[in-house]
């Protein structure tokens, strides 16, 4: 009888120790995720109360969260795009680039496609068009509202990070 309790309780001790390692394993696999994430989000914290004129950037980059479907099917509201800075002599037609809206007074920025690159006596414009939307926008962008251009997104995170 007590040889099979202390089998039992060997077991006990062997399924708890496996339980141990693997919950060991998962929580610093979450921290190598997530401190680096964190680190990220302050940084850009930081650049965006101390420069208010300007996207935060991390290397020449910046995260955008899409709040409209104007970019459907490619890009859709909730994503979470990261942009590249990029020189406006850079932009070709059929790119993706975010600018800021050359119609609103809030800094507001757009993500469209550029449909027409206009450059009259060196100053460059861009004509643009989201995907999902039936005309063109009414007014060109000028090189100076280039924010960068659509690198890759993250399908979902932008509702995620709105949560947070």
């Amino acid at each position: 009888m007590n040889s099979k309790k202390t089998e039992n309780t060997n077991a006990t001790k062997t399924e708890n120790t496996k339980a141990n390692k693997i919950m060991t394993i998962i929580g610093v696999i979450l921290c190598v995720i997530l401190i680096p994430i964190l680190a990220v989000n302050i940084t850009l914290i930081i650049k965006s109360q101390t420069n208010k004129d300007e996207v935060p950037k991390i290397g020449g980059y910046c995260p955008l969260i899409v709040l409209t479907g104007s970019m459907e099917p490619e890009i859709s509201d909730g994503d979470l795009i990261i942009v590249k800075q990029i020189d406006g002599k850079d932009v070709q037609v059929k790119d993706v680039i975010a600018f800021f809206d050359p119609e609103s007074t809030s800094n507001s920025i757009l993500t469209h496609r550029v449909i027409e690159v206009i450059d009259e006596d060196g100053k460059l414009s861009f004509r643009t068009k989201g995907d999902a939307n039936n005309t063109e926008d009414r007014m060109a962008v000028s090189e100076e509202k280039l924010v960068g251009i659509y690198k890759s997104r993250i399908p979902g995170a932008g509702n995620i990070a709105m949560f947070m």
